[in-house]
């Protein structure tokens, strides 16, 4: 039996399809009709649609109804001999019973492992020799070995400032320069700027998202988002919110710090791990999807 499942994120998804169908995540056969998409600030967001099969059920189902067969056939020859019986039983089994049933994956290895037998062993040699992986892993290093970080820097200073330069914001130009070895700064100021950041910052989680998302897998770089000081004046104040949970910390050797959001709980993840190196330093969610962070000990599993 397959369904139609609709959530904000494929992993939801995944989840209500599972509880939906009584059947495990990994028994599931999912087929993606609609990637889930947070669009452009806020704008034409699309939530991941799928269509998931439960296997298992599938597989039972079959089995139910080759039983059923079996029956049927057995009350049918009763009166004939053992044999004849058997034969008819084997002719039901392969009507009921698929080629497609065997995995496709297991198929595809006998015929080229077949292939493979026939080929000559120093076309096999040649073939080992050129793996991809070393092809792949020449490629994700190609920035960092030839191309310095101030320049990558410039061409994503040209890049962001081609696509905002027909945004209705008025903006001044877009500085980009680099922060540390693996992280570049981006810059936004200007008269209209502030608006970049939205109510509650969502505008500026979504701005960040998209380009975190561009610049890490293109140039394999964090980035750290300035807009009219929104990242500074954020940072300030989570410091002085961690001040006495951090003395706390230190007398009882654990804590937790209040429900966080968005940019606020990067941050505060980072100063307690700058400053807690030696313990459990961790995200977690509360009833009420609630972010916050918890400090204890390493060897304590259980409160992990």
């Amino acid at each position: 039996m397959s369904k139609k499942i609709e959530a904000p994120t494929l992993e939801e998804a995944y989840k209500l399809a599972s509880k939906e169908l009584n059947c495990s995540i990994t028994d599931l056969e999912i087929e993606i009709v609609q990637n889930p998409s947070k669009g452009f600030l806020g704008i034409g967001k699309k939530n991941a649609i799928i269509i998931a099969t439960c296997k298992k059920k599938e597989q039972n189902d079959i089995k139910r109804e080759l039983e059923k067969k079996e029956d049927e056939v057995v009350e049918k020859t009763q009166e004939t001999k053992p044999q004849k019986v058997e034969e008819t039983i084997k002719i039901e089994k392969k009507e009921i019973i698929k080629p497609e049933e065997k995995p496709k994956a297991e198929v595809k290895q006998t015929i080229v492992k077949e292939e493979k037998e026939k080929e000559p062993k120093e076309t096999q040699k040649l073939e080992k020799r050129f793996e991809l992986p070393q092809v792949k892993d020449e490629f994700q290093d190609f920035y960092k070995e030839s191309v310095s970080i101030e320049e990558i820097a410039q061409t994503i200073e040209n890049d962001i400032n081609d696509l905002f330069k027909y945004s209705c914001f008025d903006i001044e130009k877009i500085k980009v320069k680099p922060y540390d070895e693996n992280t570049v700064l981006i810059e936004f100021s200007g008269a209209d700027s502030a608006l970049l950041i939205g109510k509650e910052g969502y505008r500026y989680k979504a701005l960040s998202y998209m380009l975190f998302n561009w610049v890490n897998s293109k140039y394999d770089l964090q980035i750290r988002l300035e807009i009219a000081e929104f990242l500074k004046t954020q940072e300030e104040m989570v410091k002085n919110y961690l001040k006495p949970v951090i003395e706390k910390i230190k007398k009882e050797g654990r804590g937790q710090t209040k429900p966080l959001d968005g940019v606020l709980i990067q941050i505060a993840l980072k100063e307690l791990r700058a400053e807690f190196r030696d313990k459990y330093v961790a995200i977690r969610t509360n009833r009420q999807g609630e972010k916050y962070i918890i400090v204890n000990q390493f060897n304590k599993k259980n409160e992990q």
